[in-house]
């Protein structure tokens, strides 16, 4: 298959072609030809307004439900949102039934989505099914394809285990990542502890949760050595904590949620489920001082934290309500809102090398992996607009600008038409 992009600004900039506005020719899913002008007469020419693109976008920390929450999303219909919100490459948490602690586990994930747009790749969960312990056997799962190893939402309250996890993956280069909650800091904590849920008279998620938890993990990794990735911060003490760290020459990563860079808990005054998040959305300076680590580099990758949740969750009193809220459709669009379209893109290509996903370099000869896209457009975000199986976004009714067009790679082409 021949596939000609056509006039496509090129957003790379470790490319030569970074800033141009050229063709592309691909055939079988290899990059033939970069040029102004291709004539190339069998091929697929794909034209659009202001036409984009970047090395695929890749977002660590996504869920789905397959398997064993079906009817949150299906695998294959979750990588069809993925596909079509631009992303190329997504890593897949752990908090699916079963648990993915064997290589079965992992050969079913890689094994079902091996022939789409989108590729998967799979975290495997740090303790065993039967006892939480007990190590997996880590190194087995990362000889099946497991790119990380994660309890997802769920802390590691016993350090040893911490302690044990960074030690024995040293031995194979594997990533540890640790959720930073101490949940006896917050025991029925439902949002942010601050003005705001005094006033609602709802129990808080102190900041002092976060960063106690972030402190005791660079600790342990001092000691140990190791990788550490830290996702989804969302604390001012947290970046500060990671930007010592670095200083210090810790190997340790972290990520934030693209909702906590875009919104505070000033929208929880309805008492919406739809802003119940997990980590929660925190105080303005919170948020500035997130915004702050992308820009000075603390914060290594942003992440959409796509967690879709059936309405049976999310419909119910706030107390009681599941946290989550889908982002992939959203995430261009958000950070677009946010700072440039250039930052925006890059931004969204970050993470790859820390979980072991191949940057593809725009050049001739090398396989073809791309998101399309254009900072041209404004959509408001409205449910029935909403593809994801869940609708549980905390973006409706948010105007964002910028337009997703697809994605190529693995051989194929997603289009949004």
């Amino acid at each position: 298959m021949q596939i000609q992009l056509q006039s496509a600004k090129i957003i790379d900039p470790t490319s030569s072609f970074h800033g141009d506005r050229l063709d592309i020719l691909i055939c079988d899913g290899i990059i033939e030809k970069i040029d102004k002008k291709i004539n190339a007469d069998k091929a697929t020419v794909i034209a659009r307004d202001d036409l984009h693109l970047s090395s695929g976008w890749f977002d660590s920390n996504v869920s789905f439900g397959e398997p064993g929450y079906e009817e949150r999303e299906t695998l294959s219909h979750g990588l069809h949102v993925a596909a079509t919100s631009g992303f190329a490459h997504i890593a897949y948490n752990t908090n699916t039934n079963p648990l993915p602690t064997t290589k079965a586990d992992i050969a079913f994930l890689m094994r079902k989505t091996a022939d789409t747009p989108t590729l998967i790749h799979p975290k495997a969960h740090i303790t065993s099914e039967s006892k939480n312990n007990q190590l997996a056997d880590l190194n087995d799962l990362s000889l099946a394809g497991a790119v990380g190893f994660s309890n997802n939402k769920t802390p590691i309250d016993n350090p040893h285990m911490l302690l044990l996890a960074l030690q024995y993956a040293r031995g194979f280069d594997g990533l540890i990542e640790s959720f930073p909650l101490d949940p006896q800091l917050c025991v029925n904590g439902v949002m942010h502890e601050g003005i705001m849920s005094t006033s609602l008279g709802l129990t808080g998620i102190p900041n002092l949760a976060e960063e106690i938890r972030i402190r005791r993990d660079l600790s342990i990794l001092a000691y140990t050595g190791g990788k550490l990735h830290i996702p989804t911060i969302s604390t001012a003490q947290g970046v500060a904590l990671i930007r010592q760290a670095k200083k210090e020459n810790l190997d340790v990563s972290c990520s934030v949620a693209i909702h906590n860079l875009m919104l505070t808990d000033a929208e929880l005054e309805g008492f919406d489920t739809r802003f119940k998040l997990m980590p929660p959305l925190r105080e303005s300076s919170d948020q500035k001082a997130l915004i702050k680590g992308i820009k000075d580099g603390t914060i290594d990758m942003v992440t959409s934290d796509h967690q879709p949740m059936d309405i049976e969750h999310k419909k119910m009193e706030f107390e009681h309500a599941a946290h989550g809220s889908i982002g992939l459709e959203t995430a261009y669009g958000s950070l677009c809102a946010l700072f440039d379209n250039q930052a925006a893109a890059t931004l969204l290509t970050n993470g790859k090398d820390r979980f072991g996903v191949q940057q593809q370099p725009i050049a001739v000869g090398e396989k073809a992996d791309f998101s399309l896209f254009s900072p041209k457009g404004k959509t408001t975000v409205q449910k029935e607009n909403i593809i994801s199986t869940s609708k549980n976004s905390a973006y409706l009714g948010k105007e964002i600008p910028g337009t997703v067009y697809g994605v190529v790679n693995n051989g194929k082409l997603h289009l949004n038409d």
